[in-house]
Parts: C-alpha cells; structure tokens; sequence
C-alpha cells in the first residue's frame, strides 16, 4: 500500500474539488481480519457499495489482515485489485488493537475510522459517525449499543456482560462515554498521532484504552445510537477478553492514579477549554462524597462478582473470593482517590493503597467468614447462595470502608 507521512497537525476538514471530491481520501475505513476468509468478501463488497452510493468525499477502505492462516489476505489483495478505493495490508501478529495502530498511523486521510468484519453495524450510522468528526466539531466518535435510541439484538450473556464492563469503567476509569466495545467508531488524524503512542494494548482493550486517554484529554467523544444485530457465528472468546479487559482496567487505572501518563499534557495540547472557570481545590462535601463513592462501589461490586464467577470455574470458593476482592480493592481505592476524594498526583498514591489494603482486609475477613458460616450451617450449596451471602456481606463491608476511607486513608486530603 502506498502511503503518504502524516503531517503532525492536518486539517480534519476536506477541502472539495470540482465534483464533490477531495484530492486524498477523506476517510479511511478499516477492516481488521484474521482467518475470515468465508465472511470478508460479502463485507468489503457491502461497505463498498455503501460508500459509493452515499458517501460523498473520496474513501479508502483497508483490509488490514493480522496473521492469517487461511486465504483471507488472497481474497483480500484480489478485492483490492477489483475494487476502486480498496487496499490490503499485511501483519504478521495477531491483534486488533496492533492492525489499527498501523493502518491508522501511516494514513494519509484526516479521518480515520474502523468496524468488524461481520458488520453487526447497520452501515446506516457511517455517515453519522465522521460527520462531526469532518466538520472539526468533535476529535473521536463511537458507535453506542447502550443509548435509548439504539436497536440491539444479542442473547442475555453478551448483554449482562457489556453491560458490566461498562458499569466497570464508569466505576474505576470515570469513563463518561457509555460503550467502549463496539466495534464501530472513527477518530481525527492529527488526534489520532498524539494518542497512539501512549496506547500499549495491541488487542481488544485497545478501544477502551484510547477512548479513555482521549476523555481524560478533555478531547470531544461523539456518540451516535446504533442497530446492531449479534453475529451468531461470532469466535470472540467471551471469557479470555472479559479477563484480557480486566487486566486492562487494573493496569490503566494503576498509570492513572501513579500520573504515569501525560494527561495534563494533552489536555494542553489538545482539548477543549472549559465553558466556566473551575474551581481547584474544593473538597466535595458529604453528599457528593456518598454519591460518587456509591457510584464507585455498585461498578466495584459488579466487578468483583464477574471476576468471581469466572474465578470460581476454576477455584473453590475461598480462592476465588480473595482474588477477586483483592483486585478490585486495588481499583476501588485508585477510583475513590480521584473521583470521591480528589486526591491526584503520585503523592502517597503507594500509601494510599497500603491503606487501602488494610480496608480490604477487613473486607475480606467479613465476606470470607460469611462463606465459612454459610458452609458450616448447609455444606457445599450452591453458587447463586454463595452470591447472595456475598452481596449482604459486601454490603456491610463498603459502609466500612466509606467510613474508613473518608476518616482515615484520605483524611489529608492534599491535591497534586
């Protein structure tokens, strides 16, 4: 694929020619494959034809193959022969996050998007989604499942899971944007450049990891509602990126609250100055304390359940509740520092997690005692009891910890 360098600042907005084209792409949509050799054709002919028919800028559509063991890239290379506007790259490793970094960074559109092959998408919303992002009017944009004018049709796991995840990143991360997963959303070049490089996922957290960079930017996210209809024949292994995804909230949430990433330094460059004065410094009072550490609790208690379900297919019981308790101590004490308590910077960010662990000690003496009564009385019952035993224990357990966060861990409140 020829490719031209990315100027460091280009114009999001393209400059139409004679004919309602523009001298490059406009867009340039992304199409990440591995070992899809059945389905890709019918996709890349489909969004094709779309954006022929009601796109009315110059395109690209790139089929970025990751590792494929089948006839995808051989089908892919002969679409981008056939086809005006089609090109096929190559990657030796796997990853969907990996193929998006390296289409998108060597790109000569000012608008960069990406969707999955099955199209579970109605291509509808295409125009849409870059839209804004054209005019200049917003940096990124996604495609939301979870908005009231959306249309979704999936089964309950897909959906309780998603769910979850998201209440996850509102708990942990802050994250505003209301759906991280789906795989439908598009970004400004020049934003694009500047955040790349702090991304370190190279699979499927990678979405969640540059929209939460970009909100913390204070970069403009667009959300558009979209029909979505689940690919039964999906390969998604469900548990092994529940548990990939996890990992990642930990990670980022831990470089967050240790100010290991440039957060001031983007939003300085890059986003978009308050409409009012804020004011620094000001202690939440009691009630607005409550609010967000109750906010914070239900996505940790959420959390802390899923990851112990998928733990205790694995473990038994007692196993399976400290690890996942202690995980979502970890984040639950890095969000109560930044979002209830305000404290940021690196400044006894390690102490306060030592305290933190302390909490969680006592945490877990009440949800591990729980269980050891709930044996001793019935034996070995089954989950859904142990669930509810551990609901009402964690229940006493957070009003603990509220309690011990406020009076002690964060007492001193002192703001970086």
């Amino acid at each position: 694929m020829t490719t031209t360098a990315l100027p460091p600042h280009p114009d999001p907005r393209p400059r139409p020619a004679p004919g309602g084209m523009t001298a490059r792409p406009a867009l340039d949509v992304v199409v990440p494959v591995h070992d899809e050799e059945a389905g890709i054709e019918s996709c890349v002919r489909r969004l094709h034809g779309h954006l022929c028919a009601n796109f009315p800028y110059r395109f690209r559509v790139t089929v970025a193959d990751n590792a494929s063991t089948d006839g995808t890239l051989a089908v892919a290379e002969r679409l981008a022969a056939e086809l005006p506007g089609v090109t096929a790259v190559h990657l030796p490793e796997k990853g969907r996050g990996r193929a998006l970094r390296a289409v998108w960074s060597t790109s000569d559109a000012p608008v960069l998007a990406y969707l999955d092959v099955d199209l579970s998408t109605d291509l509808a919303a295409l125009a849409p989604l870059v839209a804004p992002l054209l005019s200049g009017h917003s940096d990124l944009a996604i495609g939301t499942r979870l908005h009231r004018g959306s249309r979704v049709v999936r089964g309950a796991k897909r959906e309780i899971v998603s769910r979850c995840y998201n209440l996850i990143l509102r708990g942990t991360l802050a994250a505003g944007f209301s759906d991280a997963q789906c795989g439908f959303k598009a970004i400004r070049a020049d934003v694009a450049a500047r955040l790349l490089p702090l991304v370190e996922d190279q699979g499927w957290f990678f979405d969640t990891e540059l929209l939460v960079l970009a909100e913390r930017g204070g970069l403009r996210i667009h959300e558009v509602p979209v029909d979505w209809v689940d690919d039964p024949d999906s390969r998604v292994d469900i548990l092994a990126t529940a548990v990939a995804d996890l990992k990642g909230v930990a990670r980022l949430a831990h470089a967050l609250a240790a100010g290991r990433l440039p957060v001031a330094r983007l939003r300085a460059q890059l986003g978009r100055a308050p409409l009012e004065p804020v004011t620094e410094g000001v202690p939440p009072g009691l009630t607005r304390q409550l609010v967000r550490f109750a906010g914070v609790g239900v996505a940790s208690t959420l959390a802390y359940l899923l990851l112990y379900l998928l733990l205790r297919t694995g473990l038994s019981a007692q196993p399976a509740n400290l690890l996942a308790l202690l995980l979502t101590a970890v984040a639950n004490t890095a969000a109560n520092r930044r979002l209830t308590f305000g404290v940021t910077g690196r400044r006894d960010a390690t102490w306060h997690q030592l305290q933190g662990l302390a909490v969680f000690g006592l945490g877990l003496a009440l949800t591990s005692g729980s269980l050891a009564a709930l044996h001793a009385v019935t034996g070995a019952g089954p989950v859904a009891v142990e669930l509810g035993v551990l609901v009402a224990a964690n229940l006493a357990a957070t009003v603990l910890r509220f309690l011990l966060l406020r009076s002690w861990v964060f007492r001193s409140r002192r703001v970086a």
